[in-house]
This record gives C-alpha cells, structure tokens and sequence, in this order.
C-alpha cells in the first residue's frame, strides 16, 4: 500500500504542494489528473525520492520513503521514469 499523508513541497522558497494526502491500496489504481502546474510532477517526484516533502509522510508497504535516500527508494519497488524525455534511442 501506497500512502501520502499531508505533505508540503517546495520549489526552493516557493511551495507548490500543500497538505496533499491519498492511499493506493493493493491492487487498486489512483489516476492523477490536472492542468498544467497542479503538481501532478511534483506529487510523482517527492514520492519517488526526487524531491523531499518539508511536512508530512510517504509511507510504501510500511517503509518510510521520505526518510531514505532517493537511491533506496529504487529498492523497494517504486521508480521514476519521465516520460517524452527520450531516455531510449
């Protein structure tokens, strides 16, 4: 189980996210949909370790994300892969 629980995210002093909390629970799926700067990007890149909420917590299947190291993160089970960024010729 994936869960979100209040977090607050910053662009250096500007904060984009602000309190966002959700649960993905075994075999369910979430869809995150909005326009462009909702921070669909930035929900998807603190929750894979790329960027670190300044409140809150991302826990998956009991572990702590945003207290590892975002080269951990990898381990268990959750990555980020950009899409249209041409990572594969």
């Amino acid at each position: 189980m994936l869960k979100v629980s209040n977090i607050d995210v910053y662009y250096g002093d500007v904060q984009v996210l602000w309190d966002v909390s959700f649960e993905v629970r075994e075999k369910e799926i979430l869809v995150l949909i909005g326009a462009n700067g909702a921070g669909k990007s930035t929900t998807l890149r603190t929750i894979s370790g790329l960027l670190k909420p300044v409140k809150g917590s991302i826990e998956f299947d009991q572990v702590r994300l945003d207290q590892i190291p975002e080269h951990k993160t990898i381990e268990t089970g959750i990555a980020h892969v950009p899409e249209g960024r041409r990572l594969f010729p």
